[in-house]
């Protein structure tokens, strides 16, 4: 093997690449979160080390430390790896497109040329005296298919070409080429070499033998001061190539630069391996190389030809890798969930608060037709906390209607749908944070006995506790009473309240405004999270705006009173058209959303279309009204606004003052006693007033043909 290759051309072990999964995750966080559609090279670091087995070459690899870092953690991480005698580290690029027409599109020579051009300036300039990596310069060109979490990508390490090629005189094992005493010195030479922080990972060297056989390794900015004392001097560099006979791909651009730089015709060079993390000079190469002169040494201007891209499979095309299969399903169903939105900062909506949507705690009263589909637009939306609170169980009529429902959940007397909408929303989305509350809400009108009253008062005191806890109500019930209770808790708390209302082909969807100012003064802020807490201060700092929104009671003269008492059957069910929940149910999580991003969250004025009034132009989800009724008879929808009426029985500042003072008795009296509430408001003053008042009509002939004065409502 001692004169084995005499005289052939220099042939060079290709270098390999291999990427860790990592990185691939971390490239998609950065395109969704950060790149977007910039398609601009991103600076990379690579990573390789010397052989380190005699069957198995080392390859050059990327990491997740190899992208840019996005926090000063990740920077302090990545500045503490430095030194590591395992990861030496290399500068490249990642020309990463956003389709997949554009990757095959990209004119791959030039952009090789490119590359090779800066190692061809670094060469020049003396940047390789200072960080011999740039000999190493590689290239990555990328499509990311984050819909299918399929990756495209094709690697380059561009090599200039000696013209002619370098033959080679000889190639011998390390340990072939040198005395005992020399070995052994060389040996622990590169061990101590290796083993120094500041210098484990320069992966290009000088290797200096003394007329003592003592060895010396040194920065190759040194090779001129090593001239004049007669030592003899190696060009070493760390093999990632476990051939015998080949050198391995970084000793194509140290000999250019070489040649190019000292104008050497004849080049001796140290093919640095290891073994176990030991210098191995069984393992390691000595050889010695000529190349010609005429390279256009000293010539900047005449760059040599490129060589460089990677191989699949002995052909030139790229590779592609599917991380679909190997990811965790919860994670896979993460990222696919998150994809619509965070695609949706990208042009559309760059404002979008995803944070903000994925810590609001969402409570829905009522899991029937109106809850499932509510629940379902709001996980759509990012939404990942949602309490399902209802009592009924799951029916054989319901599957059909209520989208989180199957008939397994009718069998053996019905689950509770509280528990079956949980069950569904977690086998639709394994991430989601949702809870499912069996309780019935206590409901004026509906009076209750002694032996009652205590579980009647756990119940309102849970319901509290839960409005309580969360920054988003939704009255989703389907009767009016249900819905008088959570309207006053909500007012007091002042939350956040959307209600869903359904009749046959009609649908009623408003936001509530917020509670009295004299309530929320009294609130305990201190008890509530981050949103809840920001709809507060912006209640108190609007004490002196105009007069606020009304809630669901807001325009009724009468309190809630029974209304399932002698029902007909198709008066118990809810009868409505079957298009009518998801249109309603769409338009309340699009309200909630629309509140969240408001500046003025909960006192948002009522906006309308084409209102010079409303700001909208300002707002990217649009307009914010208050009142949403729609008819399907007539295909037709309309955005109207009702203030806080002094007189309503559920939001007004004498109900919640009342409630704040007396408690659960006041939910008792409210109970038990129907006219209990229109006594407390003023609406049985207004109505007896009412009653009293004479209409003098006006039947003046001269005015009954005129239809001018008619007005549609």
């Amino acid at each position: 093997m001692a004169d084995s290759g005499k005289g052939r051309i220099l042939q060079f072990a290709p270098f390999q690449s291999s990427v860790d999964e990592g990185f691939w995750h971390k490239l998609s966080s950065l395109k969704l979160n950060k790149l977007r559609l910039d398609e601009s090279p991103i600076p990379i670091t690579g990573f390789y080390a010397p052989c380190s087995h005699p069957q198995v070459s080392n390859h050059l690899t990327l990491l997740a430390e190899s992208l840019p870092a996005e926090s000063d953690e990740e920077q302090s991480s990545l500045l503490a790896s430095q030194g590591n005698r395992n990861r030496c580290p290399v500068p490249g690029i990642l020309l990463n497109t956003n389709t997949l027409e554009s990757f095959y599109a990209l004119d791959k020579q030039s952009l090789l040329k490119a590359e090779a051009k800066k190692v061809w300036d670094d060469i020049y300039s003396g940047k390789v005296e200072e960080d011999s990596s740039v000999l190493l310069r590689f290239l990555v060109i990328s499509f990311a298919d984050l819909k299918k979490w399929s990756f495209h990508y094709w690697f380059a390490f561009p090599a200039l070409v000696l013209d002619p090629p370098a033959t080679l005189v000889n190639l011998k094992p390390a340990l072939q080429c040198f005395t005992s005493e020399e070995a052994e010195s060389l040996s622990r030479a590169c061990n101590e070499w290796r083993s120094k922080s500041s210098t484990a990972d320069i992966t290009f060297f000088l290797v200096t033998i003394s007329s003592n056989s003592s060895v010396t390794l040194r920065n190759i900015r040194e090779w001129e001061a090593c001239q004049n004392n007669g030592q003899k001097v190696l060009f070493g560099f760390y093999d990632p190539c476990h051939l015998p006979n080949n050198p391995g791909w970084p000793l194509r651009n140290y000999l250019a630069y070489i040649c190019s730089r000292w104008g050497l015709g004849k080049i001796h060079f140290f093919c640095y391996r290891e073994n176990r993390g030991f210098a191995d000079l069984g393992l390691s190469l000595v050889g010695e190389a000529e190349v010609s002169l005429s390279q256009g040494g000293g010539n900047h201007e005449n760059m040599p030809n490129v060589v460089g891209w990677e191989l699949n499979k002995g052909k030139k095309v790229p590779r592609c890798i599917s991380l679909a299969k190997s990811m965790d399903p919860t994670r896979l169903a993460i990222s696919a969930a998150d994809l619509n939105l965070k695609l949706m900062r990208w042009r559309t909506l760059p404002s979008l608060n995803l944070e903000i949507l994925a810590v609001t705690k969402c409570l829905l009263l009522g899991a029937g037709t109106l809850g499932c589909q509510v629940a379902r637009m709001l996980m759509a939306w990012g939404v990942r906390k949602i309490t399902l609170v209802d009592s009924g169980k799951v029916s054989m009529s319901n599957p059909i209607r209520q989208s989180l429902y199957a008939l397994d959940d009718c069998l053996n007397g019905g689950k509770f749908k509280a528990v079956a909408a949980v069950e569904s929303l977690k086998r639709i989305f394994p991430a989601v944070e949702a809870e499912g509350v069996v309780m019935a809400i206590p409901m004026p009108g509906h009076s209750v006995s002694s032996q009652e009253e205590s579980s009647i008062l756990q119940d309102c005191r849970h319901l509290c506790d839960l409005i309580n806890s969360h920054d988003a109500i939704f009255l989703l019930t389907d009767t009016r009473e249900s819905r008088w209770l959570p309207s006053l808790l909500c007012a007091s708390a002042n939350k956040i309240t959307i209600t869903a209302a359904l009749g046959f082909d009609s649908f009623l969807v408003m936001r509530h405004g917020a509670g009295p100012v004299g309530s929320i003064q009294n609130s305990q802020p201190e008890t509530l999270n981050n949103v809840s807490a920001g709809m507060v201060n912006l209640s108190l700092s609007s004490q002196n705006e105009s007069q606020r929104l009304g809630c669901y009671f807001c325009n009724d003269v009468v309190a809630p009173i029974d209304s399932t008492a002698n029902r007909t059957l198709d008066q118990q069910c809810t009868v409505t058209r079957p298009g009518l929940a998801p249109i309603a149910s769409a338009l309340a999580v699009e309200l909630l959303v629309g509140v969240l991003h408001h500046p003025s969250g909960i006192n948002a004025k009522a906006e309308f279309a084409n209102s010079n009034d409303n700001g909208s132009t300002e707002q990217p989800l649009g307009i914010l009204p208050h009142q949403i009724r729609g008819s399907l008879s007539q295909f037709s929808q309309m955005t109207l606004v009702g203030h806080a009426s002094t007189c309503c029985t559920a939001c007004c500042s004498t109900v919640v003052s009342e409630y704040l003072t007396k408690g659960m008795d006041f939910i008792l009296q409210a109970i038990n006693h129907p006219t209990y509430l229109e006594d407390l408001t003023g609406l049985t003053e207004l109505m007896k007033s009412a009653g009293s008042y004479t209409l003098d009509w006006d039947n003046d002939s001269e005015n009954d043909d005129n239809d001018d004065d008619c007005v549609e409502i």
